[in-house]
């Protein structure tokens, strides 16, 4: 079943956030993912939440064959090489969703 890793960040040095995505997409492309959503215009469906302090400046949806590929590929060699830019690139939250479950199954 799919897996879809759901990234949201604010950039603090867009140069180095640029060096950690370039280099993060192509471990995520070997690992068999590929993004769904990857850093487009973030608008608000309810009018206050534009007020919100915690609104992400980024949002990327990275979907995987099987949680057995995202996990490969977050502990890759490659990935752990680069995971010391992503602090200073940016502060970032990542959670892991399950694909559609019906609920009778």
């Amino acid at each position: 079943m799919s897996v879809y890793v759901l990234i949201e960040s604010r950039v603090k040095d867009r140069e180095k956030y640029k060096e950690y995505i370039a280099a993060f997409s192509d471990i995520i492309a070997k690992h068999g993912g590929r993004y769904l959503v990857r850093g487009g215009r973030i608008k608000p469906l309810v009018p206050v939440m534009e007020l919100e302090r915690r609104q992400p400046e980024r949002i990327n949806i990275v979907e995987f064959p099987s949680e057995a590929h995202q996990r490969r590929c977050f502990a890759s060699p490659e990935y752990r090489a680069i995971i010391a830019l992503r602090p200073a690139a940016a502060d970032t939250r990542a959670l892991l969703l399950e694909g559609y479950v019906p609920e009778n199954h």
